[in-house]
C-alpha cells in the first residue's frame, strides 16, 4: 500500500539581507523526506528554530518550497492550489486566540470554509456545522457563541472543528496541545485519537512535549537547524536515539531513556 502523503527532499530558503549591495541564503529547512500512512500520526520534534513550522507551512500550502516535491497520493502538489488542498491537508494552530476572527461566531466560523469549499446550501451547512461540533464535544447551541467569549480548551476544541469540516485525509496540528494545562490537554489529547478512530484520519503533530507524542504518535521525525538527524517508530527513537540531540531531548523530557516497558501501558 503506497503511502497517503510523502516528502521528498524539501527544502525551504529565505533571503537574508546582510547589507545594501549584499545578501544571503537562509536555509530554513534542507532536504527533508519522510512519508505518512493513511490512519497513523506522525510527531515532529525539535528545539525552536529548527525548521519545524516552516517545514508544515509547506505542507499545508501557506509557503511555498524552494525545492522538493509533497506528493499526496502519489499526485504532486503544487503551491497555490488551495481549493484542492484545503479539502485533504488541514492546520490547526499553535495559538486559538490568535487564529479567529474575534467578532465571528463558532458557526460564522465554521461556515466559511463551507462556503468556499463546497457546493452544499444553507441548510446542508448548518447539519454539517452540527455534526462536526458534536464530534469534538460541543453543542449546537455553540454555534451562536462568539468566539472571544470561549475558554482556550472550547478554542482549541473549535479550531479542531474548523480542520475536520471538509472532511480532510490530513490534520498537522502546531504544537495545538502543548500549553494547555494537563487536564485539558489530556481530554484534547483523547479526543483527537477517538476521532483518527472514528474517522481514520492521519496526524501531523509539531510540537516539544514528549509525553504527549509518545502517547499519540507511531512515529517521528527529529530536526535541527532545518536538517532531518533521525527519523522512525517513536518506539525506537525514543528507546535508541541514534543522534545525541535526539538522546538528549528524551532524557532532558523522560530522565532517562524509555524502555521497551515503557509501551506496555500507552
Amino acid at each position: 500500500m503506497s503511502a497517503l502523503l510523502k516528502i521528498e527532499n524539501l527544502s525551504k530558503s529565505f533571503d537574508d539581507n546582510v547589507g545594501i549591495f549584499s545578501s544571503s541564503q537562509f536555509v530554513a529547512v534542507e532536504n527533508v523526506s519522510f512519508q505518512l500512512e493513511s490512519k497513523k500520526t506522525l510527531a515532529i520534534i525539535g528545539k525552536n528554530g529548527s525548521g519545524k513550522s516552516t517545514l508544515v507551512k509547506m505542507i499545508v500550502g501557506i509557503i511555498a518550497p524552494s525545492a522538493g516535491e509533497i506528493l499526496f497520493k502519489n499526485n504532486p502538489l503544487q503551491f497555490g492550489d488551495y481549493h484542492y488542498r484545503s479539502q485533504h491537508i488541514r492546520m490547526v494552530f499553535q495559538d486559538p486566540n490568535s487564529s479567529f476572527n474575534p467578532k465571528l461566531n463558532v458557526g460564522q466560523i465554521l461556515d466559511t470554509p463551507l462556503r468556499l469549499a463546497t457546493d452544499l446550501t444553507e441548510e446542508e451547512r448548518d447539519e454539517k456545522i452540527f455534526a462536526t461540533l458534536k464530534l469534538v464535544g460541543l453543542y449546537p447551541d455553540h454555534a451562536s457563541i462568539k468566539i472571544n467569549t470561549m475558554s482556550v480548551s472550547q478554542k482549541q476544541r473549535v479550531a479542531l472543528a474548523r480542520a475536520l469540516i471538509l472532511e480532510p485525509e490530513i490534520i498537522i496540528t502546531d504544537d495545538a496541545l502543548g500549553s494547555l494545562d494537563a487536564t485539558v490537554k489530556t481530554q484534547l489529547m483523547n479526543l483527537m485519537l477517538e476521532i483518527q478512530e472514528k474517522l481514520g484520519i492521519s496526524y501531523i503533530y509539531v510540537g516539544q512535549h514528549l509525553g504527549i507524542i509518545k502517547h499519540i504518535s507511531d512515529d517521528v521525525l527529529v530536526m535541527d537547524e532545518g536538517k532531518m538527524i533521525e527519523y522512525g517508530t517513536t518506539r525506537d527513537v525514543f528507546t535508541h536515539p541514534q543522534n545525541d540531540i535526539t538522546k538528549r531531548l528524551v532524557e532532558s523530557h523522560f530522565g532517562q531513556l524509555l524502555t521497551d516497558e515503557s509501551w506496555q501501558i500507552r
